[in-house]
């Protein structure tokens, strides 16, 4: 009742129920009345875009990170306020990330709701308002305006209300980040979309393009892909998703095909012819220039720091490539003055800007933790499937100087993922041969998301191959995988 669903995937999910039982007693699904299989969804695939995109928001979520900041630092005594520069919401982008999930609600399915009998809009809503009463409730003071820094211990803001100064001995910088545009490509929200458009669209794409395929453009070619949308992705490396390990990155690519998507490799977008209703796009491969029409283009080249008009320079801030230069305690040259998340460089993303915020509160406040540390930060990739990894790739490793073991595990090997309807996926793993070291982990395939946890404990209480070796994984879960590729690395995997 909390959640309904359309008829036809209700018929759907009961068609599927009544076939799995039938074979169990050896009968066929028409025995027991069903008739026909209705020609709907797949109930794995709806199953699968819940798992799958539910949380593509997460990595949207830059400017969360100084609410994070905020709230740890917010002791009784403490006086920590926060300005909130240029979008005046806080947790601007959770609200706006958030809002992934309200597509569903747009293109799809008018009337679901969420447990709780929340409408999908109403989501992005209360995450945002919860961070706002978050706020409110550890007493600290929002100041909604335009920042500049006039000294090392001053701001001053300008807002509706005129201009206001503010003292600190201590300044955390959390601007965040926006989309990179190319000379040519920029953005007009309407033909040409950032991930902003992308994430609260006024139209569903036909034909789409999307240039880069990192995390952001694969995330959103997959997105509209599955909904319907003919999608073409080029890439100017030799691969897709060219920071993850190149045998995973192979395997997405070959899934990615397999659902429709059109993926061009070493290839370029030249220019972008834009007329009412249409763009064509202009683009060089081995040589050759090809020329296609399309009704919408996503640009997904990285991304800028927002540093611009903060008076940084004048105060002898160290920047580089749009970045502010920090140590490992994200401290920038000038003391007292600290920078985390997305202006902070890499790896850009929401679980490790929120992390430093954290960090940092208790550094200023007196405490002695540890270190972020970006090769022990999971990446995850919310398309289908789904991508995570944690440390070196192999080929990393290798040109570190490693001699290294590595295990494989397919997921068709798994009882649960047959179960689940998901046989195709892998999990890798990457040793130290001498030492043991867990170097790296990389999976692409359902859940994995929530998988890669595992590895990155691990990671962080410097687990050998053998403390993995030992741990008994409960069955059956997909979870078995991770063991089963630890065994391979050493030649004792079990299921294949």
């Amino acid at each position: 009742p909390t959640n309904p669903l359309p008829h036809d995937v209700v018929r759907g999910r009961a068609f599927a129920a009544a076939r799995m039982l039938a074979a169990l007693h050896g009968a066929a699904a028409d025995d027991i009345g069903l008739g026909d299989e209705p020609e709907v969804t797949p109930v794995g695939e709806v199953d699968r875009w819940t798992r799958t995109f539910g949380t593509v928001a997460d990595d949207y979520r830059a400017g969360y990170e100084e609410c994070a900041a905020a709230l740890r630092a917010s002791a009784p005594e403490a006086q920590v306020p926060v300005v909130v520069h240029g979008d005046y919401r806080l947790g601007n982008m959770l609200s706006e990330g958030t809002e992934i999930k309200a597509i569903i609600d747009w293109e799809i399915w008018p009337k679901v709701e969420v447990p709780g009998g929340l409408p999908l809009r109403a989501v992005a809503k209360r995450l945002s308002q919860g961070v706002d009463y978050l706020m409110k409730k550890n007493k600290v003071p929002a100041f909604m305006g335009e920042a500049r820094l006039t000294g090392t211990d001053t701001i001053e803001v300008t807002s509706e209300k005129g201009k206001e100064t503010l003292k600190a001995k201590n300044i955390v910088l959390a601007m965040g980040a926006r989309a990179r545009e190319l000379p040519g490509l920029e953005a007009d929200g309407d033909l040409v979309w950032t991930y902003r458009h992308a994430l609260q669209p006024k139209r569903m794409p036909k034909k789409l393009l999307v240039i880069g395929s990192g995390a952001i453009g694969i995330e959103f070619a997959s997105f509209y892909n599955t909904l319907g949308a003919k999608t073409t992705v080029v890439e100017v490396m030799d691969r897709i998703l060219p920071v993850e390990d190149a045998e995973i990155s192979a395997f997405a690519r070959k899934q990615f095909v397999k659902h429709g998507m059109k993926i061009l490799e070493k290839a370029a977008v030249k220019k972008l012819d834009r007329k009412k209703g249409s763009v064509t796009a202009h683009i060089e491969q081995n040589g050759k220039i090809t020329i296609e029409e399309f009704d919408t283009v996503i640009s997904a080249v990285g991304i800028v720091g927002n540093v611009e008009n903060l008076g940084l320079e004048a105060l002898g801030i160290e920047i580089s490539k749009s970045h502010i230069v920090t140590d490992e305690y994200c401290r920038t040259s000038v003391k007292g003055i600290y920078a985390i998340g997305d202006i902070a460089g890499a790896p850009w993303l929401a679980h490790k800007a929120s992390h430093e915020g954290v960090m940092v509160a208790e550094l200023i406040a007196g405490g002695h933790p540890h270190p972020v540390k970006p090769e022990s930060i999971a990446g995850c990739t919310y398309c289908n499937p789904q991508v995570a990894s944690v440390g070196y790739t192999e080929e990393k490793a290798k040109a570190a100087g490693y001699e290294v073991k590595v295990g494989r595990f397919p997921f068709v090997g798994n009882g649960k993922a047959i179960a689940l309807g998901e046989p195709e996926g892998m999990i890798k793993t990457v040793f130290d041969a001498k030492t043991g070291e867990l170097l790296g982990a990389h999976m692409v395939g359902a859940e994995v998301t929530e998988l890669i946890q595992g590895y990155v404990i691990g990671r962080k209480l410097e687990t050998t191959e053998q403390d993995l070796m030992e741990t008994v994984f409960p069955h059956p879960t997909l979870s078995e995988m991770m063991h089963e590729s630890v065994l391979d690395a050493y030649e004792r995997v079990v299921h294949i």
